[in-house]
């Protein structure tokens, strides 16, 4: 743990690359920013993180539909690496989206390893695999919340991914060597990478995570041909810049969190990228730190070729929850009241689900999407801000009874601090113009503990108290119709939805973590089909066409906070072993 390793993570390029174990396969057409911004033409592929660039994860593929999912079964499965521990962490799990071009599928263990999968033929044939040779005891003792990688993206003939130690690494798609790396984060400061990178006009586009060791969050954007950073965009405003004012004692933003480590989305009709921020730091001493603490929970619009900050919406100001607002912001055309509007949509771990105009930032409409909300009454609903927030107030109260402060230093709040929903991706139906968002229907206990202002330590918990779990947690599908903001359908879960969803024109898939991978009605939410992977499943399907045959794909193998810091909720789940797996389904 000392800075000779910082010399490691940098030169680390002995990576292992298994190229041409099976044979390789014919070169698929370079990825460019055209096909970028047509890949839902693309039906068969999945080329970017989210699908699409509005990050709706929805499939036109329909050879699997309502009628024909009872017949669905494992088509193939593969083992993958990547599940050892490290530092804290017990091992490593898998919460990545793969990705696929004409049949060549390329996936992520914990660790970041690159795995490229020929799924032709109706079998998976493992390709190359690229270790970066992340060390994992340094970089699993300061991941904050698991030792997780959640994809690649695709540029040229090149396959670019993260480091959990804050490596931008660029893969040839052919031979698996490494073709060149470069440090985006420092993780002497407490910095880490787990995100999939966004591609946009030759850029890779970085966010952090790290809000937990008072890290001053970021996100940057590296010139793929170059290899040189074209901007780095504070999400924490100091001296002159604007909102440095909402951190009244200017020298607790230095250290004020803000990380971006969930992909964001673009929007090319404006030249937007929609990102969201994670929570201040310290988590819950927020007296620590009087102000609203821009930019922090909030919904970003930002212009990717500057960085600069276009618009912002700030879901919960002084946040002393932990409701980080990370979420994947998904971009929808729709009618509101009659009239058309061009939104961002996200669903907020402090409950609440809101759509934005995405051209302004401007508060359109919002709605709880828990079952229990305790935190605050409601959103005003003209300003979108809680309906208790005083912007004449440094410290912010919200409801009393249950907000964590040095005066009330144990509380129960729902949702809990994991979030009414965590990172884990929505998935939206554009002809239903339903949005579905994998829910943790929860509760839990908030402790404070006074912050002092010697108190910072790089790459040391720095949260003001910590949670702790007095119920049972379980979870919900949620279905929103986006044009009125409204709940329409729920469907219960035994356990919280801590994977994703993907929707195609008549299916909403989704998996649990204790295993079982399911497809819903995409109208009613009845579940229609189920099977029973044997392990925890905490990460998002996807959907693919090759040889002309539809496919379902998941990794497989519970990852993240949850069997550390959260299993009290889930108690069932203590049983569930580590895994590392892709699972491939089909008729």
């Amino acid at each position: 743990m000392n800075s000779g390793r910082t010399t490691l993570r940098i030169l680390a390029l002995g990576c292992t690359a298994l190229a041409g174990l099976l044979g390789a396969p014919a070169r698929a057409g370079e990825v460019t920013q055209d096909r970028l911004l047509n890949a839902d033409k693309e039906q068969g592929n999945w080329i970017q993180h989210h699908r699409t660039y509005d990050a709706q994860r929805f499939s036109p593929l329909k050879e699997i539909n309502r009628d024909t999912v009872k017949g669905l079964k494992v088509a193939w499965t593969m083992a993958l690496g990547g599940v050892e521990g490290g530092g804290i962490w017990t091992h490593g799990g898998l919460e990545g989206t793969p990705i696929v071009e004409d049949g060549m599928m390329y996936v992520t263990d914990g660790w970041g390893s690159v795995y490229k999968i020929d799924t032709r033929g109706g079998q998976g044939k493992l390709l190359w695999k690229m270790d970066p040779k992340t060390d994992h005891d340094w970089a699993g003792a300061i991941a904050c919340c698991g030792v997780d990688n959640r994809g690649v993206a695709l540029w040229g003939n090149q396959v670019i991914s993260h480091t959990l130690d804050g490596r931008l690494v660029a893969t040839d798609k052919d031979t698996g060597e490494v073709s060149w790396q470069r440090q985006v984060a420092d993780p002497d400061k407490g910095e880490v990478v787990t995100g999939a990178p966004l591609i946009v006009k030759g850029m890779a586009i970085t966010g952090v995570a790290g809000a937990e060791y008072g890290i001053r969050g970021w996100l940057a954007a590296t010139d793929l041909k170059t290899q040189k950073e074209v901007w780095r965009t504070h999400t924490i405003p100091v001296g002159s810049e604007p909102g440095a004012e909402t951190w009244k004692d200017r020298n607790t933003a230095q250290n004020g969190g803000g990380s971006t480590w969930v992909t964001g989305s673009y929007d090319p009709s404006t030249n937007t990228l929609a990102w969201g921020v994670g929570n201040p730091g310290p988590d819950w001493d927020s007296a620590y730190r009087p102000g609203d603490n821009l930019y922090t929970d909030s919904t970003l619009g930002l212009d990717p070729d500057t960085g600069k900050i276009k618009w912002h919406f700030q879901h919960t100001p002084n946040d002393p929850y932990d409701y980080d607002s990370v979420s994947e912001k998904v971009l929808v055309d729709t009618q509101v009241n009659g009239r058309p509007r061009k939104l961002a949509v996200t669903a907020d771990r402090n409950g609440f689900a809101y759509a934005l105009d995405r051209d302004t930032g401007e508060f359109v409409w919002g709605t709880p999407f828990v079952k229990r909300v305790t935190w605050t009454k409601g959103l005003n609903p003209e300003t979108g801000k809680p309906a208790e927030y005083d912007p004449n107030l440094p410290v912010q109260k919200y409801n009393p009874a249950v907000t964590p402060s040095r005066d009330n230093r144990v509380v129960q709040i729902c949702p809990g601090n994991m979030g009414g929903k965590n990172w884990p991706p929505t998935a939206y139906h554009p002809q239903a113009g339903l949005w579905y968002i994998p829910v943790i229907e929860s509760c839990n206990t908030l402790t404070v503990e006074e912050t002092k202002a010697d108190s910072f330590k790089p790459r040391e918990f720095y949260t003001g108290g910590g949670p702790s779990i007095h119920e049972r947690i379980p979870g919900s599908v949620t279905a929103i119709d986006v044009s009125t903001g409204k709940v329409v359908g729920k469907a219960d879960t035994t356990y919280p939805m801590l994977g994703g969803l993907l929707a195609t024109p008549d299916l909403v898939f989704a998996g649990s973590p204790d295993g079982e991978m399911m497809a819903l009605d995409a109208k009613s939410l009845k579940k229609l089909w189920s099977f029973n992977t044997g392990a925890g499943i905490t990460a998002p399907p996807m959907a693919f066409a090759v040889d002309g045959k539809q496919y379902v794909a998941v990794l497989v193998g519970i990852g993240g906070a949850w069997d550390k810091w959260n299993i009290a909720g889930t108690p069932e789940l203590k049983t569930i072993a580590p895994s590392s797996m892709l699972y491939v389904f089909a008729l």
